[in-house]
């Protein structure tokens, strides 16, 4: 009992339990996650001018009211052509050593979904006037006007904005509105907001659509004369999967050492392929490659081989006609 009656000991261990506790349960994986994602492929790097309208985008509380997640809704449609992955923010660096980016997902969609913002509305005119007065543009909006990031003056200087404001909308009709630099930033900012098209795995068309004629046997072949695996995975897989089988974090499942390679159950590896996956939460959905690409049961068979023989996974070969049959009964 003395441990308990010593206040000192007591709260110093109840501290130090907090301390443990916190690293172990935010810390510590935060900046592993950090670490361990990649950007997508075709994803750009923010510019200067963007990163310092993501902070402008911090600082006025724009995430309070607006999100950049596009949930797996039908009523999120009309905010992305897809939905968000783990990969679409792994780009965003920590704003400082004690704050990072993560709440710029959102936790609240007073306003609309900013994910794709930068496609859906392209125009910086458009934006500098929404954010001088939404009600100029949008006359039921709710969102409050941002006059702060813009200064009234009787001539432009050499490098400035000037921003469209019907007359209604101005303090003085006669007042000419230019843009503050962290306005530009923060529409740069806005325009920036893309999601990145995922890899579809289709090859792309030849000149009159001519087919090419299949590579002599290769690694991942399956038969002598038979089609290239290597090639074909090149073409149809390595976009997502990587060629080093290591996929990307946070979007495609590796296929090193993955138990639907190596395994027995060709049915479920099969229909993978022709019908596409989306049984993985936190990997972005797979299209149907085989019946999109209308790969035939030579080349899905030699597909298949090269990944079952590839990057240590030494999986016994399968055949054609096993890889046919599945084909057939999944019609």
């Amino acid at each position: 009992m003395e441990f308990y009656n010593n206040h000192k000991k007591l709260f110093t261990t109840a501290l130090l339990f907090f301390v443990a506790l916190t690293v172990w349960i935010a810390v510590w994986p935060a900046f592993s996650v950090q670490r361990g994602m990649k950007p997508l492929p075709n994803a750009p790097k923010m510019t200067a001018e963007e990163e310092a309208g993501r902070a402008v985008y911090i600082r006025e509380g724009c995430v309070y009211c607006h999100t950049q997640q596009v949930r797996n809704l039908d009523m999120d449609d009309v905010f992305g052509a897809r939905p968000s992955i783990a990969a679409d923010y792994a780009g965003n660096g920590r704003v400082d050593f004690w704050r990072n980016t993560a709440d710029l997902m959102g936790t609240e969609r007073t306003g609309p979904d900013l994910t794709d913002i930068g496609k859906r509305q392209p125009s910086p005119e458009w934006h500098l006037t929404h954010l001088y007065n939404p009600r100029a543009l949008v006359k039921e909006s709710i969102m409050p006007a941002f006059h702060g990031l813009f200064v009234v003056k009787a001539e432009p200087g050499p490098n400035d904005v000037e921003v469209t404001v019907p007359a209604e909308f101005k303090k003085n009709k006669d007042d000419r509105i230019f843009a503050t630099q962290d306005a530009k930033n923060l529409v740069a900012y806005l325009l920036s907001r893309k999601q990145a098209e995922l890899p579809t795995g289709r090859e792309p068309m030849e000149f009159l659509y001519k087919k090419k004629a299949p590579a002599g046997n290769a690694a991942g072949g399956n038969a002598a004369g038979g089609p290239d695996g290597a090639a074909l995975f090149t073409t149809h897989c390595a976009a997502c999967h990587q060629a080093n089988g290591e996929g990307l974090p946070g979007a495609f499942p590796p296929l090193k050492g993955s138990p639907v390679v190596t395994g027995e159950n060709l049915e479920l590896y099969v229909g993978i392929i022709m019908k596409g996956y989306d049984a993985r939460p936190g990997y972005a959905v797979m299209p149907p490659v085989g019946k999109d690409a209308n790969l035939s049961p030579a080349e899905i068979a030699a597909i298949m081989n090269h990944e079952r023989e590839s990057w240590g996974n030494g999986a016994a070969p399968v055949k054609e006609e096993d890889v046919k049959k599945i084909i057939d009964n999944l019609k």
